[in-house]
C-alpha cells in the first residue's frame, strides 16, 4: 500500500470537499443572503412557521452554521426572541441535510465537467448573478470530486489489518460502541465546524466497507451534536438572549441524540424501511466490486430523518425547551439585551387617551435616561482602571437607547394630530426633544468609550496632568448626568440654575485643559497620540454638557405642565 498516495488522496479530497462546501455556500449566500436575512428577521412568532422558515432558508444557503450565526446576531440585537430563534434553528438543521442527500447521488462523472463550467462562469462572466451561479456549480462539483477522492483514498484501508481493526471499533452493536461513535462524530464536527463535511467523510468510509450502517448512523448522531459548536462560539461575547438561543439550540440536539441512542434499534429499522420503501434500494451492506453502492443513501436518510424527527419533537415542546436552555445559561453580570431594548411602558391601549399615553411615554423617557446615565457611570472610570471589562456592556446600552428612541418616536407620532390641544402638542414636541437629546448623549458616551478602548489597545497613556484633568471633567459630566436623571425620576423642576452652571463649568474646563494640553505638546511632554485622544475627549465632554443642558430645559418645561 502506498501510504503517501492514500494520505494525499484522503486529505486532498477532504480539502476539496471543504473548499467546495465553502464556495457553494458563499455563492448561495451572496445570491440570496440579504433576502434570507430579511426573511429571518421578520419570522413569525408561530413556532411551526419559524421552523419551516429555517428549513427553507438553510436549504437555499446550504449552511446551518451560517443560519445559526445569523440567529445569534438577531437575538443579540433584540430582533428575535429566544423562542423564535430556536424554532428557526431547528428547521435549519433539517435544511442542511440537503447537502448529504445530494452527495448520495452517484453523479461523480459530472464533477469534472461541472468544475470546468463553474470556473468559466466564475472567471469570465461579467454578470454578477452568473458569476455566483458559476460559484455554486463549481462548489457543488468540487464536493462530488472531493468525495470521489476521499473514497479512492480510504479504499486501500480495506487491505490493511491495522486500519480494519481500527474501524471495527466503530461498531454500534453495543451501547458502549454507540456512545463511542457519537462522541467521535461530535468531536470531529466540532473541529471542522460543519456537519456536512463529517457526514460526507462518514459516507466515504461507509461506501468502502470500513463502517457498517449502524456505526455510520451513530457517527451521524454525533455530527448533529458537534455542529452546535458554531453557534456557541458565536455567542461567547454576546448578551444573555443570544447565549440562551445558542445554549437551547445545543440542548435540542443533545436531547435528540440521547433519545435516538436509547431507541437506536428502532432508529435503524426506520431508516432501512424508509430507504427501501421510498428509494427502492437493496440492502445497505450490499457489496459490488468491493464497495457498498447503496449505503450512502442510507446514511443521508439517517441524517435527514434524525433532524426531521427531532425538529417535530422539539418544536412540540419548544416553550419547555427554551425554559431548560434559559435555566442552563449562566446569567453573569451582563444585561439581557432583549429586555433592555423592549419598551416597558408604551402600552398601545393607552393611545386612546392622550393624557394617559403621554404619562406612559414620560415613564419610558425616564427609563431611557437611567440607561444612559448608568452607561456613562460605567464607561468614564475605565480610562483610570485601563480594563476593557470595566467599560461594561456599553454597546448593548447604546443599541438599547437607539431602539427605545425609535419606539418612543413611533408612539408619539401616533398621538400627534389636529385633535390634540396646543398644550398636548407642546408636550409631544418636548418629549421628542428630550428623547433625541438622550440618544445623542448615548452616542457621545460611546465615542468616549471607543477612545478609551483605543488608548488601552494601543498603550496610549496620558500624562499625570492630563489624567488629573480627565478625572475632573469626567466627574463633572457624571454629576451633570446624575442631576438630570434624578430630576426626571423625582419630577423636579429646580435644576435649571445648577444645570447651566455645570454646562458653563464644562465649557471652561475644556478651554483651560486644552490650553494646558497645548503647552505640554509644545514642551515635548505629550506625544501626538496622547494629544489626539485627550483633545477628542475634551470635545466630547463639552458636547455632553450642551446636550444635557438642552434636555434640562426641555424637561423643566415639560414637568411644569404636570405631565
Amino acid at each position: 500500500m502506498d501510504w503517501h498516495l492514500v494520505l494525499f488522496s484522503t486529505i486532498g479530497g477532504l480539502g476539496l470537499f471543504i473548499y467546495g462546501m465553502t464556495i457553494m455556500s458563499d455563492s448561495l449566500k451572496r445570491i440570496a443572503g440579504e433576502r434570507m436575512k430579511s426573511i429571518l428577521a421578520a419570522v413569525s412568532t408561530n413556532r411551526v412557521v419559524a421552523c419551516l422558515t429555517g428549513v427553507g432558508v438553510t436549504a437555499v444557503i446550504q449552511s446551518s452554521s451560517a443560519t445559526t450565526v445569523m440567529l445569534v446576531g438577531f437575538a443579540n440585537a433584540g430582533l428575535m426572541t429566544t423562542t423564535q430563534a430556536v424554532g428557526v434553528a431547528l428547521g435549519a438543521h433539517v435544511g442542511t441535510t440537503v447537502t448529504a442527500q445530494l452527495l448520495a447521488f452517484n453523479v461523480s462523472e459530472l464533477a469534472l465537467p461541472g468544475i470546468a463550467l463553474g470556473s468559466l462562469l466564475r472567471v469570465f462572466s461579467s454578470n454578477r448573478n452568473l458569476k455566483e451561479i458559476g460559484g455554486f456549480i463549481l462548489g457543488l462539483s468540487l464536493l462530488f470530486y472531493g468525495m470521489d477522492l476521499m473514497k479512492a483514498g480510504v479504499s486501500p484501508f480495506k487491505e490493511s489489518s491495522v486500519m480494519v481493526d481500527f474501524f471495527t471499533r466503530f461498531d454500534a452493536s453495543s451501547f458502549s460502541g454507540i456512545i463511542l461513535c457519537v462522541l467521535v462524530g461530535a468531536v470531529c464536527t466540532m473541529i471542522v465546524q460543519s456537519s456536512s463535511v463529517t457526514v460526507g467523510l462518514t459516507m466515504a468510509l461507509a461506501s468502502q466497507g470500513l463502517l457498517t450502517l449502524p456505526g455510520a448512523m451513530a457517527l451521524v448522531l454525533g455530527d448533529n451534536i458537534g455542529t452546535t459548536i458554531t453557534a456557541e462560539l458565536a455567542a461567547l461575547k454576546t448578551d444573555l438572549a443570544a447565549r440562551r438561543m445558542a445554549r437551547t439550540n445545543s440542548i435540542s440536539n443533545v436531547l435528540g441524540a440521547t433519545y435516538m441512542v436509547i431507541l437506536f434499534p428502532f432508529y435503524i429499522d426506520l431508516v432501512v424501511w424508509f430507504t427501501q420503501t421510498f428509494a427502492g434500494l437493496g440492502p445497505a451492506e450490499l457489496v459490488v466490486d468491493g464497495a457498498k453502492p447503496n449505503i450512502s443513501r442510507y446514511v443521508a436518510n439517517a441524517h435527514t430523518i434524525f433532524n426531521v424527527v427531532n425538529a417535530i419533537v422539539m418544536v412540540s415542546a419548544l416553550p419547555l425547551l427554551v425554559k431548560v436552555g434559559t435555566a442552563l445559561t449562566p446569567r453573569g453580570k451582563e444585561l439581557d439585551h432583549g429586555n433592555l431594548m423592549t419598551p416597558l411602558y408604551l402600552d398601545e391601549g393607552s393611545l386612546k387617551t392622550t393624557t394617559v399615553a403621554l404619562s406612559q411615554s414620560r415613564k419610558e423617557i425616564v427609563r431611557m435616561s437611567e440607561i444612559s446615565q448608568s452607561m456613562a457611570a460605567q464607561v468614564f472610570p475605565a480610562l483610570i482602571s485601563r480594563k476593557h471589562k470595566d467599560l461594561g456592556p456599553h454597546e448593548v446600552k447604546e443599541e438599547a437607547l437607539d431602539s427605545l428612541q425609535r419606539a418612543i418616536h413611533r408612539y408619539l407620532v401616533q398621538l400627534y394630530g389636529d385633535q390634540n390641544s396646543q398644550e398636548e402638542q407642546s408636550i409631544i414636541t418636548a418629549q421628542m426633544t428630550i428623547v433625541n437629546g438622550i440618544e445623542r448623549v448615548g452616542d457621545t458616551t460611546t465615542h468616549i468609550a471607543n477612545l478609551i478602548g483605543y488608548a488601552i489597545d494601543h498603550n496610549v497613556y496620558l500624562s499625570d496632568e492630563a489624567m488629573a484633568d480627565y478625572r475632573n471633567i469626567s466627574a463633572t459630566a457624571l454629576e451633570f448626568h446624575e442631576l438630570v436623571t434624578s430630576a426626571m425620576r423625582e419630577n423636579r423642576t429646580d435644576i435649571l440654575d445648577r444645570a447651566e452652571e455645570l454646562e458653563q463649568q464644562l465649557d471652561v474646563m475644556r478651554a483651560t485643559m486644552r490650553d494646558g494640553h497645548l503647552d505640554r505638546l509644545k514642551g515635548g511632554h505629550c506625544g501626538v497620540d496622547q494629544g489626539l485622544v485627550f483633545s477628542d475627549m475634551l470635545n466630547y465632554f463639552e458636547r455632553l454638557g450642551d446636550y444635557l443642558l438642552k434636555i434640562s430645559k426641555a424637561w423643566v418645561n415639560l414637568a411644569a405642565t404636570g405631565l
